[in-house]
């Protein structure tokens, strides 16, 4: 029996809710070479394709699937943000559920995508799943943005962000086998991984903003959180004098492909 998500996790995973108009309006999308790597690793496009886009949020992943022209539809648990989905994506399927407990067809899918979500999954759960609902040779994508930390101001802030919250690395950067073996600790898939760098010119409050969607931060305390932005301001102000902030993101990208032959 699997055990149950322990409650800083959950809070975590649920804190999301109340803050989705300051997710959508603030946290980066993802540039069109994530979706290029993708369909090669893929070795099919995503026009036509049938693709399930699991814990969607507000959309911003399935947003760019759709307008490449898969049949897609979004999974999302949360209230809040399904709420968020709908006013921003009225024309595209949104059912409830997560990855643990996918509400979808067995062998349905050629595409099964998880943007910034599957470390709230259960692998025990969501990879036995994942597997039900594709189609023999489908593939499951898994993808994070990550602070491109190499980047002294990026890597500092990260410094400070993990001495003042204790922040945890969801994809470890040392290493495929590491990556992969975080993402399925059962073993049963074999991850192919890319890495695309893009980055974006945002006003520091759009930063600060972005900064303040993390759920590490919006679990913390507001009295924390606020002292530590304004820290934050004071810092990239030094740093960025004209208030424009360049963010640089590593995308981690995993895809595994689905066994040929259904497994018994």
């Amino acid at each position: 029996m699997t055990a149950p998500p322990e409650p800083r996790i959950q809070a975590r995973a649920h804190s999301f809710n109340a803050a989705a108009a300051l997710y959508a309006a603030n946290r980066p999308s993802y540039p069109p070479a994530l979706l290029d790597a993708v369909e090669t690793l893929a070795g099919r496009p995503l026009a036509g394709a049938r693709v399930a886009d699991i814990g969607a949020g507000t959309g911003m992943a399935t947003a760019l699937l759709h307008a490449r022209g898969a049949r897609v539809v979004a999974v999302e648990p949360g209230d809040g943000m399904a709420a968020q989905f709908r006013r921003s994506l009225p024309g595209v399927p949104l059912v409830r559920g997560d990855g643990n407990h996918l509400p979808l067809a067995t062998a349905s899918l050629d595409l099964l995508t998880y943007a910034q979500s599957w470390h709230w999954t259960d692998p025990a759960r969501s990879v036995p799943e994942a597997l039900r609902v594709l189609r023999p040779g489908g593939a499951l994508a898994l993808w994070w943005n990550t602070g491109a930390v190499d980047v002294p101001w990026i890597g500092a802030q990260a410094d400070r962000l993990e001495r003042h919250f204790g922040v945890d690395r969801v994809v470890e950067k040392n290493g495929d086998g590491r990556r992969s073996a975080l993402a399925d600790p059962t073993g049963r898939l074999r991850f192919a991984h890319r890495t695309v760098r893009w980055s974006r010119r945002v006003p520091l409050d759009v930063h600060l903003a972005n900064l303040g969607s993390h759920s590490v931060l919006l679990v913390h305390g507001e009295e924390s959180t606020a002292a530590f932005l304004a820290e934050e301001r004071r810092l990239l102000l030094a740093a960025f004098p004209d208030g424009t902030v360049e963010e640089t993101y590593d995308v981690e990208l995993l895809l595994a492909a689905a066994p040929r032959r259904p497994q018994p």
